[in-house]
């Protein structure tokens, strides 16, 4: 199992080979159009993510081996994509590693930088829902 730091490593990687943001964009579709979407009776008002233009559902459950499942969906490309890179760096991972982490990626990529006022903001809205799960199930198993 691959660390957080070591995704990050990963993803700036493969975002590497493209120079315009136009091909980031593209890829960044791809990478939405690949992710385990939630379950049709998880998308739910609870589940959507607050502060986010477009909807954005995330569910978190925990796995018998202390890791945080997360599954997702949005009904905005870019946002899908954007949603399937953050579980990426945080699935399959511990409540406290995700607490911890540096998300260095998102600067090194360029993507705060090429992202609107508004998706930026649900970039943030995002990264803190997942860190209310990994909080919620750090407690859980004190």
């Amino acid at each position: 199992m691959l660390t957080i730091n070591e995704i990050q490593d990963e993803i700036i990687e493969e975002f590497s080979v493209y120079d315009e943001w136009l091909d980031k964009y593209e890829y960044l579709i791809e990478l939405g159009n690949s992710l385990e979407i939630i379950d049709e009776s998880q998308k739910t008002p609870d589940n959507i993510i607050q502060g986010c233009q477009s909807r954005v559902w995330l569910d978190a459950k925990m796995d018998s081996d202390g890791t945080l499942n997360f599954k997702a969906d949005s009904d905005a490309i870019i946002t899908k994509g954007i949603i399937a890179l953050l579980i990426r760096v945080f699935n399959h991972q511990k409540p406290q590693d995700i607490i911890d982490a540096q998300l260095y990626f998102i600067d090194e990529i360029g993507l705060s930088a090429n992202l609107s006022p508004t998706r930026a903001n649900g970039l943030l809205a995002m990264i803190k829902q997942i860190r209310y799960y990994a909080l919620a199930f750090n407690a859980l198993n004190k």
